[in-house]
């Protein structure tokens, strides 16, 4: 499983908040919260059509030709409709590791 598959099976099922929630108790913008907080305004502004098809792709593990005869639409349907939001994960994660990279390394030693 990679990260970005990894970070969207946490987020749809409500993993992510509880361990953000868990980790971060300050009002500081940590990467779990800065990832949780990106991730709920990325699939809020997904249509119920969208998310489902995203929920088949990484939840149900279904592959993209799986997908496209569950609904009758064809795969290249379903990946116009997931791409765009997928590159959107992979770029938050993308942001969030460059940030907590930066943190680290202007910590004082």
């Amino acid at each position: 499983m990679n990260k970005t598959e990894f970070n969207i099976r946490l987020y749809l099922t409500g993993v992510m908040k509880l361990w953000t929630d868990r980790i971060d108790s300050t009002d500081q913008l940590t990467p779990q919260r800065f990832i949780f907080n990106a991730m709920t305004e990325l699939f809020d502004s997904l249509s119920d059509d969208d998310l489902e098809l995203i929920r088949l792709r990484y939840m149900e593990r279904l592959t993209l030709s799986e997908v496209a005869s569950r609904y009758l639409l064809n795969e290249r349907t379903v990946r116009n409709h997931t791409s765009p939001a997928i590159k959107q994960v992979k770029e938050i994660i993308k942001k969030a590791t460059e940030q907590s990279q930066h943190a680290r390394d202007s910590e004082p030693i």
